[in-house]
C-alpha cells in the first residue's frame, strides 16, 4: 500500500496554486531538496502539471521525462497527451515509440485513446491505421474509449467507411460513441447517412443535436438547421452559436440578427468561438452594422478581456474598411498583443495602402520582443507591395533570410512578384521568379502576368503565358489578362483572336460582383443583369447619377480598356453597367445622407469605376469605401487613399 509522507501534501498544495512556469520551477527545486523527485507519485503530479494545466511549459515537461527514472505509463500517457493537445503533435508519436520500446509497463486504453488523437490532429491515417494495428494487438481495439477515438480518427482523416467498420464491431456502442460516427458522416458531408444514423440512436444527448445542426450549416442546408433547432428539445450556447455563425457565413445576415437578439433575450451568452466565427463572417463580406452590433455585445457582456475576440473584432473592422476602428481596437489590448494582433494589424494597414505605418508596426512588434513568423512577413511584404516601396521590400525579404531564419515560401516569393511588378520592374519581376529556389505554381506566373496586363508589356506576357498554358491551360483569367495585355498596348485584333479562342474552348470569365450592406441586409450586385426590382433601381440611379457626373464633373467614360470590337457607344454603356457602380447607385438611393457607402468586390477594381467612385465622391460629397479583390479604395472629396497605384 502507497503511503504519502508528510511533506507530500505542501507539495500537492503548492502546485494546485501554481499558474506559471516559474513557480513550478521554485516548486521542483523543493522537491529536489526534500528527495522526492524517485516519488512515482509526486513524480507523475509534476510532470501532469506541467505538461497539461500550464501553458507555454511543454519543453520543461519533457525535460522532466527525460530526467524520471523508469516512467511509468501514467507519466507516458501524460506527456503523449500533452504533446498531442500542442502544435507539436507528431512529437507524442516518439513517446509512444519509445514506451513501447523501453518500458516495462504496457500501453493501456489511455495510451491509445491519446495517441490515436494524435493521428487525428496529424491527418495521417497512415499512421492512424498503424496505431490501430497495435491496438489489436495489444486487446484494446474493442475498449470502448479506444473505438470511439479510433472513429473521431477515420472521420477527420476523411475514411468514413473505416470509421463504420469501427463502430459496427462495437458490441454496445454508448452515445459518445454515436456521436461520433454522426460527426465523421457530417465532416465527410454525407448528411443522409449523418441523418440515417442520427434517427437510429437509442439515446440522444444534446451533442447529437448540435451535432446535426452543425453538419447542415456547412452543408449549407439552413432551412434543415432551423427545422432540427426548433425539433431540439433543450439548447446550449453551442447550440445558438451554431446557427448564428452558420446564417452569418452565407451571408444571412438578418436571420443572424435575429437569432443573436433571441439568444438575449434568453438569457444566454455566446461563447469565444461563436464570437470570432461570427466575426470572421462579417469581415468576410464586409458586413460592419453587424460588427458594430457585435462590438457593442462584447463591451456589454464583459467579454472584451479575450485576446483572440479582439483579434478577430479588429480584422472585422479592418475588412469592412474602418481601419480607424481597428486602430482603436489595436490599442485597447496593448499590453495583450499576441502574434496575431501584430500581424492583423500591419494587414489592415497594409490593405488600405498606409505601407510606412504597417512598417511602424513591424518595428515596435520587434521591440516588444515577439519575434516575427511568416504571416507577419507576408503582411509587411503586402505592405510594401501596395505602397509602392520596393526597397525597402527587398529588405525586409532577406531580414526575413538572414535576422530571422525564416525560410520563404510560396507566398512570400509571390509578394516579390507583385512587388516589382506593381511598380512596372517587370523584367526584375521575371528574373525573380525563374531564379526561384523552389517549383514555381501557376499562382506565381499568373500575378506577373497581371502586372504584364496592367502595363501593357504583350512581349512578356506572351512569354508568361506560355508557361502558364503547361501548369493551368483552361484558367480563364489568364486569357483575360492576356487580352488585357493586347487591348493596353493598342493590339485589338489580338485581343479579339484570345476572346474567340476562349468562347471556341468554352471558357468563361469569372463573372463580377459587389455587395452592399443596407440597414444589416446584404444586397449583390451582379454586372448587366436586371432581373430584379433591386438592380432596376440601382440602374434608375446610376442613370441619373452618370448625367450628373458628366455635366458637373466633366466625366467621360475609360472606354481604353473595354476590349469588345464594338462601337464607341456600346463600350461606353459597357463600362457603365459594372456591379461596383450598381452598388454604389443602391448605396446612394437608400442609405442615409452621410453615411459611408461600403462596397465588396471580388475583382480587381477597374479605372472607369475608380475614376467614377472618385468624381461621387466629390459631387455627392460621401465617403465611398471600395474593398476589391487585393485592396482598399477610400474615396473622399474626390481623392482615393491607393493615391492611384494599385
Amino acid at each position: 500500500m502507497y503511503t504519502m509522507s508528510k511533506t507530500e501534501p505542501l507539495c500537492l498544495s503548492l502546485l494546485n496554486i501554481c499558474k506559471n512556469l516559474t513557480t513550478f520551477k521554485q516548486i521542483h527545486a523543493n522537491v529536489l531538496k526534500l528527495g522526492l523527485e524517485s516519488d512515482p507519485f509526486i513524480a507523475g503530479k509534476l510532470l501532469h502539471h506541467c505538461a497539461i494545466s500550464l501553458s507555454d511549459s511543454l519543453d520543461y515537461a519533457c525535460r522532466l521525462f527525460r530526467y524520471t527514472p523508469n516512467p511509468d505509463v501514467f507519466m507516458h500517457n501524460t506527456l503523449i497527451r500533452g504533446l498531442y493537445e500542442s502544435d507539436r503533435p507528431q512529437n507524442s508519436l516518439h513517446v509512444f515509440i519509445e514506451m513501447m520500446r523501453k518500458s516495462f509497463s504496457p500501453p493501456d486504453s489511455f495510451t491509445f485513446a491519446f495517441i490515436v488523437k494524435a493521428a487525428a490532429n496529424l491527418r495521417s491515417v497512415r499512421v492512424g491505421i498503424q496505431l490501430h494495428c497495435q491496438a489489436l494487438v495489444h486487446g484494446l481495439d474493442t475498449h470502448l474509449f479506444v473505438g470511439t477515438t479510433l472513429i473521431s480518427m477515420y472521420g477527420e482523416c476523411g475514411f468514413v467507411n473505416f470509421a463504420r467498420k469501427v463502430f459496427d464491431e462495437m458490441l454496445e456502442p454508448n452515445a459518445i460513441a454515436w456521436n461520433a460516427m454522426v460527426t465523421a458522416c457530417c465532416r465527410d458531408g454525407d448528411m443522409k447517412g449523418g441523418r440515417e444514423l442520427f434517427d437510429l440512436m437509442p439515446v440522444r444527448n444534446l451533442m447529437s443535436w448540435n451535432v446535426m445542426l452543425a453538419g447542415y450549416t456547412k452543408a449549407g442546408e439552413l432551412e434543415l438547421a432551423r427545422e432540427m433547432f426548433l425539433e431540439m428539445p433543450m439548447k446550449d450556447d453551442v447550440s445558438w452559436s451554431t446557427m448564428i455563425v452558420g446564417f452569418a457565413h452565407s451571408g444571412y445576415f438578418e436571420e443572424a440578427f435575429i437569432f443573436f437578439r433571441e439568444l438575449q433575450r434568453k438569457g444566454m451568452r455566446p461563447n469565444e468561438t461563436s464570437l470570432t466565427g461570427v466575426l470572421s463572417a462579417c469581415a468576410q463580406a464586409g458586413a460592419l452594422d453587424f460588427g458594430k452590433i457585435l462590438h457593442g455585445f462584447i463591451e456589454k457582456s464583459g467579454l472584451a478581456w479575450i485576446v483572440s475576440v479582439n483579434n478577430a473584432l479588429l480584422d472585422t473592422y479592418s475588412k469592412c474598411g474602418n481601419v480607424h476602428m481597428a486602430r482603436l481596437v489595436f490599442e485597447r489590448i496593448m499590453n495583450e498583443r499576441n502574434i496575431v494582433s501584430w500581424t492583423s494589424m500591419m494587414a489592415a494597414l497594409a490593405m488600405h495602402g498606409h505601407g510606412e505605418e504597417a512598417i511602424g508596426i513591424f518595428h515596435k512588434m520587434e521591440e516588444s520582443g515577439i519575434r516575427p513568423d511568416e504571416i507577419a512577413f507576408i503582411s509587411l511584404l503586402y505592405a510594401c507591395s501596395h505602397a509602392g516601396l520596393v526597397e525597402q521590400g527587398c529588405e525586409y525579404f532577406d531580414k526575413m533570410k538572414g535576422m530571422y531564419n525564416i525560410e520563404p515560401s510560396i507566398e512570400h516569393y509571390g509578394c516579390m512578384v507583385d512587388l516589382y511588378g506593381r511598380a512596372g520592374q517587370l523584367q526584375k519581376a521575371y528574373e525573380f521568379v525563374c531564379q526561384m529556389p523552389i517549383p514555381c505554381t501557376a499562382i506565381i506566373w499568373r500575378t506577373l502576368l497581371g502586372a504584364c496586363s496592367m502595363h501593357g508589356d504583350v512581349k512578356l506576357a506572351e512569354q508568361v503565358k506560355e508557361r502558364l498554358s503547361e501548369l493551368d491551360p483552361d484558367n480563364s483569367s489568364d486569357h483575360v489578362l492576356l487580352s488585357n495585355a493586347y487591348a493596353i498596348a493598342g493590339k485589338w485584333k489580338d485581343a479579339a483572336s484570345v476572346r474567340r479562342s476562349m468562347t471556341e474552348q468554352r471558357i468563361t470569365k469569372t463573372p463580377g460582383w459587389s455587395m452592399i450592406e443596407v440597414d444589416k441586409i446584404m444586397y449583390t450586385f451582379l454586372a448587366g443583369t436586371k432581373q430584379y426590382k433591386i438592380t432596376e433601381e440601382a440602374y434608375k440611379k446610376l442613370k441619373e447619377i452618370i448625367g450628373r457626373l458628366r455635366v458637373e464633373g466633366g466625366y467621360v467614360p475609360e472606354i481604353g480598356r473595354v476590349l469588345h470590337d464594338i462601337e464607341e457607344e456600346e463600350k461606353e454603356g459597357s463600362v457603365s453597367v459594372h456591379s461596383e457602380k450598381l452598388a454604389v447607385a443602391f448605396g446612394i438611393a437608400r442609405l442615409c445622407k452621410g453615411r459611408t457607402i461600403r462596397i465588396v468586390k471580388n475583382l480587381r477594381i477597374c479605372r472607369d469605376c475608380h475614376a467614377v467612385m472618385k468624381l461621387i465622391s466629390q459631387i455627392y460629397k460621401v465617403e465611398i469605401v471600395v474593398r476589391d479583390r487585393s485592396r482598399f479604395h477610400s474615396f473622399k472629396d474626390g481623392y482615393c487613399s491607393c493615391r492611384d497605384y494599385w
